[in-house]
């Protein structure tokens, strides 16, 4: 079964090699990694995907990284996106091949893209306009100037909005987390952009 696993290290040579081999040891075998940011106290933060050996329990993956100096195990759950990680790179690809409806793609798109519950794209005027199935259907449109994250009703969940236009907003959401982190704020923040730039140049084009 994949699994999804969210891991801080210091962010010097060998530490990963370090994550996998406490990972293979543990009955876990990495398909692919992703590094989510790069801090300034020189810590990484990497989201690797894996599979588990039969018996094998993802506890044992955690606490076999955690028994390592420096790192830390922030999340894992299980991941059902086609065993495979969802680059940005990948989510403009999908967009360009699809303008006339890159806005409603965007939100198709995110989830996988983030590693995220479910998204939504909100109205001032009209509420939830576009969703994936998981999301709330009572989002409420919020103000925002950039991308951020933002409180949620649910204790249990993490929210993060990105603005689309005058009236509209992109929601993204985890339920029992980890947190969003700057870099994945940042992130989304481009991917609306850029959404909202290949949008507009289809509108036109269609106009002649």
């Amino acid at each position: 079964m994949p699994y999804l696993l969210r891991v801080e290290l210091p962010d010097v040579p060998g530490s990963l090699g370090r994550v996998a081999t406490a990972i293979g040891m543990a009955g876990g075998d990495i398909e692919a990694i992703e590094i989510v940011e790069k801090r300034h106290d020189g810590v990484a933060v990497d989201d690797v995907l894996l599979e588990t050996a039969p018996g094998a329990m993802p506890d044992s993956i955690v606490s076999a990284c955690n028994a390592l100096e420096g790192v830390e195990v922030v999340w894992i759950s299980r991941y059902g996106a086609g065993g495979n990680l969802f680059l940005d790179l990948e989510a403009v690809e999908e967009l360009t091949s699809e303008p006339d409806i890159a806005l409603d793609r965007l939100i198709d798109l995110l989830p996988v893209t983030f590693r995220a519950d479910w998204a939504a794209r909100v109205s001032k005027n009209d509420g939830v306009v576009h969703a994936t199935d998981a999301a709330p259907r009572d989002l409420e449109w919020v103000r925002v100037d950039r991308a951020a994250t933002v409180v949620s009703e649910d204790a249990n969940a993490v929210r993060c909005v990105a603005r689309l236009n005058k009236t509209d907003v992109v929601v993204i959401g985890r339920r029992g987390g980890p947190e969003f982190l700057d870099s994945e704020v940042a992130r989304l923040g481009h991917l609306v952009g850029l959404a909202m730039s290949i949008s507009r140049a289809a509108a036109k084009a269609a106009l002649g």
